[in-house]
């Protein structure tokens, strides 16, 4: 989703204990490789489970942002992200992404957590809901393996129907949901969850982008992220970490003209860069942004 214009954390302070993360990744992640090696699939193979080769979108293709609803892309776009819900473009020549919420729940879909999975739900002492005020979607719970297993068979169910309608990929988003968790939450357990459907992912045949969350991008070859989706890195000079982690597979996205002016100067020539409004209205309606380097 769109960062709301609030303060970003100093990366000083969370890059220090991503050693120590990866490691603990590298030990403990044997059961989800195919080969119970506990290395991520490798991006050039076959998915065991559907043949398919697992492939990351191209460094600097245009790419688009329609997570509002979907449109034709404009001229010249090889790549676009779209909701779970739509369908992915149909030109073949087009790299396609599907948008999961993974760590939140969306705010239509609150009453069917609450009357199917109310447990899967993160609480506060008091029993009540923890919420993203931003966007005021309650968190989910990854807290203990128990819940990061159910959840992990929910949201791979709409990672595998990702594949089914024809995606190429998949945005987990959401993955630094542990930093409004009120403490109640950790970044080991976010990255414990995103192994899960990094897993998921590469036996349905896509790819998995890292979402946001830049200081995990030490950890990505123990989660087996492929590439990363990056909002506002150029506003918090945040595009090298992605770039250096994911060799400038990374696709920016910018909410102020005067950031995207900041990203095509500085990465215009290596990253895929897009300028869009905060509501990623699509094509045609008011308040619709759209631009690119």
């Amino acid at each position: 989703m769109p960062f709301a214009p609030a303060a970003r954390l100093s990366l000083a302070p969370l890059l220090a204990p991503a050693l120590a993360l990866a490691l603990a990744l590298s030990g403990c992640a044997a059961s989800d490789s195919a080969d119970g090696s506990g290395a991520a699939p490798r991006k050039t193979e076959a998915s065991a489970t559907t043949g398919h080769p697992v492939r990351p979108p191209r460094a600097h293709d245009p790419f688009d942002y329609q997570l509002g609803g979907a449109y034709d892309p404009p001229e010249g776009v090889r790549t676009v992200i779209r909701d779970r819900t739509a369908a992915p473009d149909p030109d073949p020549g087009v790299y396609n992404v599907c948008y999961v919420n993974a760590y939140q729940t969306q705010p239509d879909a609150v009453a069917w957590w609450r009357k199917n999975h109310p447990d899967l739900l993160l609480r506060d002492a008091d029993g009540a809901t923890v919420v993203d005020e931003d966007w005021q979607e309650p968190l989910l719970d990854i807290s203990t393996d128990d819940r990061r297993d159910r959840l992990a068979g929910i949201v791979g169910g709409w990672i595998d129907g990702c594949a089914d309608r024809g995606f190429d990929a998949v945005e987990a988003d959401n993955l630094d949901s542990y930093l409004r968790s009120d403490g109640l939450l950790d970044r080991a357990q976010a990255a414990a969850f995103a192994r899960l459907l990094a897993g998921r992912a590469h036996r349905a045949g896509l790819a998995i982008g890292q979402k946001n969350a830049a200081e995990m991008t030490g950890v990505r070859d123990g989660i087996g992220f492929d590439f990363a989706v990056a909002e506002e890195c150029a506003r918090y000079e945040e595009c090298d970490v992605y770039a250096d982690a994911y060799d400038d597979r990374v696709l920016v996205i910018e909410y102020r003209r005067a950031d995207l002016t900041v990203a095509c100067r500085e990465w215009g020539d290596r990253l895929s860069v897009v300028l869009r409004d905060r509501d990623v209205v699509p094509a045609g309606e008011p308040g619709h942004v759209n631009a690119r380097c």
